[in-house]
Parts: structure tokens; sequence; C-alpha cells
């Protein structure tokens, strides 16, 4: 996936995220509401979450060097893997805290009305922003399931957004139940209930966004359809008589490490092999619309099989 469609959802994010954080810890002010407090740091903290992202794709666009060879495209997982921290430690640990900090001690809502307005008018924004990241991830997404989706994506912008804003549209209304049933039964306890549902929420999330980030990190081969059609298509290649082993890894979500051992036609000349070499890079690059640096090492069926054997 190009950074395009993913900045395109991280911007919507961001942009309603910081809007409705600051409408929400003003509405926290008036009413003294604890899941208004948590969802205040909720949006900020995915406000956060989204500088985190677009950071990540500034510096991944950064030129390799002697140092760095291959690159800085997995600045954009590091930032992924960053989220999660930063979705558990601020928003997920703090509003389980409070949420039972006024289980504790109850607290009544004041000016309750004010709350339930800000929450609906955050949940609309929400939506358009939830709406934004489905539309640009489902061209990418083809016939996979969501779930499947945010698993095997590469690219971790829109897969954490969708996250987010899910959490982000599931927090609300648990803060809109709590809220309401507190003004409707005149028991502060289900604010508090609300407040700890929605730092629950945050840590179910936090935990799938570093895992995901973290697999990235530590390193992860194409998705399977992309290693099948690389070696297909080195397998194809004139001259080359297999694919003896293959190893893919991506650097960046659009940058991929490929490496194999083929097999060629023994009494090849330096000339002829070099060609070989060249036309199954060729044919690789032609079945995949990711970046590829490509290392092919040639053998002689006798000494692959000879290899083998051993």
């Amino acid at each position: 996936m190009s950074a395009g469609g993913g900045t395109k959802a991280v911007l919507a994010a961001l942009a309603a995220n910081l809007g409705i954080a600051v409408a929400k810890f003003i509405a926290f002010l008036f009413t003294r509401s604890s899941s208004m407090l948590a969802e205040s740091i909720h949006s900020l903290a995915d406000s956060g979450n989204q500088a985190l992202l677009l950071l990540g794709q500034r510096q991944s666009t950064k030129p390799a060097d002697e140092t760095h060879p291959f690159g800085f495209g997995r600045s954009r997982y590091i930032a992924g893997f960053l989220v999660g921290i930063v979705l558990f430690t601020v928003g997920g640990l703090f509003s389980v805290y409070e949420g039972i900090e006024k289980l504790r001690h109850p607290h009544h809502l004041e000016s309750g009305l004010i709350a339930i307005i800000v929450l609906a008018v955050a949940i609309v924004l929400e939506s358009f922003s939830f709406r934004t990241a489905i539309k640009e991830s489902r061209h990418i997404k083809g016939d996979a399931t969501w779930w499947r989706f945010i698993r095997d994506e590469r690219s971790p912008e829109l897969p954490v957004v969708l996250l987010e804003d899910l959490a982000a549209l599931v927090g609300l209304v648990f803060a809109l139940c709590g809220v309401g049933l507190t003004l409707l039964l005149d028991d502060p306890i289900w604010d508090a209930a609300g407040t700890l549902a929605i730092g629950v929420l945050l840590l179910v999330v936090a935990v799938v966004v570093a895992i995901e980030s973290y697999s990235m990190l530590v390193g992860e081969a194409a998705a399977a359809p992309v290693v099948a059609a690389i070696r297909e298509a080195l397998a194809s290649a004139p001259s080359v008589t297999a694919v003896v082993h293959m190893r893919t890894l991506h650097l960046g979500p659009d940058e991929l490490l490929v490496a194999a051992k083929i097999g060629v036609d023994e009494g090849l000349t330096t000339a002829q092999v070099a060609a070989a070499i060249d036309e199954a890079e060729s044919r690789l690059r032609a079945v995949t619309s990711i970046t590829c640096r490509i290392y092919l090492e040639p053998d002689i069926p006798s000494a692959v099989a000879v290899a083998e054997a051993g």
C-alpha cells in the first residue's frame, strides 16, 4: 500500500480527535464525569498516536546511508508499536485507574445534559473519521475479512486507525451509557462503570496493536500470495531449473528483501548465467508492486542435488 491512503485516514482521525478532546475536556470541567475525563484522555492519546504515525511516515522516507543501508522503512513499524504503548499507558491504564477510584469514591454528575450533547457530537465526528478509514482500506482489503486485513496488512497506519476509531466509537457508547444511566437512576456508580469499561477496551486494542507492530519489527515475510507469485516468477524464467530455497523480509511496508538460491542449466557460460539472473529479477519485479531488493544465488543442478543430499 502506498502511504497516501494511510496518510489521509490518519489526518482525518487527527483532526477529529483534537476537536473532540477539547470538547470532552470542557464537558468534564462542567460535569465532573469520570467517563468524560476518560474519554478526554482517550481522544488526547489518539491525537498523539496519529502524530506518531505521521512522524513514522516522514522518517521512513529518509534516504539510505552507510549506517542504514536498507533505509528507514521500519520507522513506520516503530511508530505503530509506540502507538500501542501510548494507548496502553496513557489511555487504558489511566481509565482503569479512574474507574476504580470512582467505584470506591462515587461522585455525582453536574450538568449531565452537557456531557450527553458532547458525546453525541463526538460520535458523529468519530463516525466521519471511521468512515474515511474504512473507505481508504476497502480497496486494499479486497475479499479478505476485516480481521484478516488487520492481521495481514503490512502497512501499519490503516489497521491502527481502524482499531483506534472503532475503539473510540465503542468507548463513546460506553461513556454515553454510563452518563445516561447515572442521570436516569441517580447513581454515579454507572459513570464509574463506563470509565472502567473504556479502560478495558483500550487495553485490549493496545495489546492487539502492539503485538502486530512488534511482529513486523522483528521481521515478517511477505504475505503468502506474494511469496507464491515470486516463487512462480523465478521458476518460470528461462534457464532456471528450480527455486532451491527463498526468503522474503519486509524492510518496510513498501519495500521487500528477496533472497533466493536458484538452479540454472548446467553448461551455461558466465554471461548466460548473468542473463538468466537478470531475467529472473525482471519477472519477479513484474509480479509485485512492492519495491524489491533482490539477491539471487545461482547453482547448477548437480551442486543442488549434492547440497540437498547433504
